[in-house]
């Protein structure tokens, strides 16, 4: 019989300190938000999505808001946003643009590591024609293509630890995120 997500066993991660955050960061449709969820289980956090906040602080969904403030307004304003998060014991999925400001990447490695979820370009194309309505803060006549090779180098240059999250499942990928970090000096 399948083990439910709600039978997860607790992990423990011995050198993370109670008063601090795990970040998650990757393209739309890496599953940031469905690995961020199960890591929160496992680890018996709670857990925030930061595309959510910023869609509660401007009332409306986040496609609506990139579109109204632009790709740059966007990154302003996510930045802005998950740089006032004062979080601990948290799970974080955060957006895909969250990599554009050094200064939100500054604030949350100061909240704990930083695990980007590395999936193949074809596999992020489906997730997101699946789900056209997701917000995506990109360039008029940019691709989604050319959106991913620009993101990138600049995932792999703020991550603590790389998930290659493509082929696992989510359970798995969650608790491989937990055991790469559990290996790793951050603090």
């Amino acid at each position: 019989m399948p083990v439910t997500d709600a039978a997860l066993p607790v992990f423990s991660l011995p050198d993370l300190p109670a008063d601090k955050c795990i970040s998650i960061i990757g393209m739309a449709g890496a599953g940031k938000t469905t690995i961020g969820k199960l890591a929160a289980q496992i680890l018996n956090w709670a857990f925030l999505d930061s595309d959510h906040v910023i869609e509660a602080t401007y009332g409306a969904c986040l496609q609506d808001i990139s579109v109204a403030l632009g790709k740059e307004g966007f990154i302003d304003a996510e930045a802005e946003i998950v740089g006032s998060l004062r979080l601990c014991r948290t799970v974080i999925a955060t957006g895909g643009s969250v990599i554009y400001r050094e200064s939100t990447m500054r604030r949350l490695h100061e909240l704990g590591p930083v695990a980007y979820l590395n999936v193949p370009m074809e596999i992020v194309l489906e997730r997101i024609a699946r789900n056209p309505e997701r917000g995506l803060a990109i360039a008029p006549g940019q691709s989604i293509e050319d959106l991913f090779h620009e993101r990138e180098e600049l995932y792999r240059k703020y991550a603590t630890v790389v998930v290659d999250a493509g082929c696992l499942p989510p359970r798995e990928c969650a608790f491989l995120l937990l055991q790469r970090l559990a290996g790793t000096t951050w603090i």
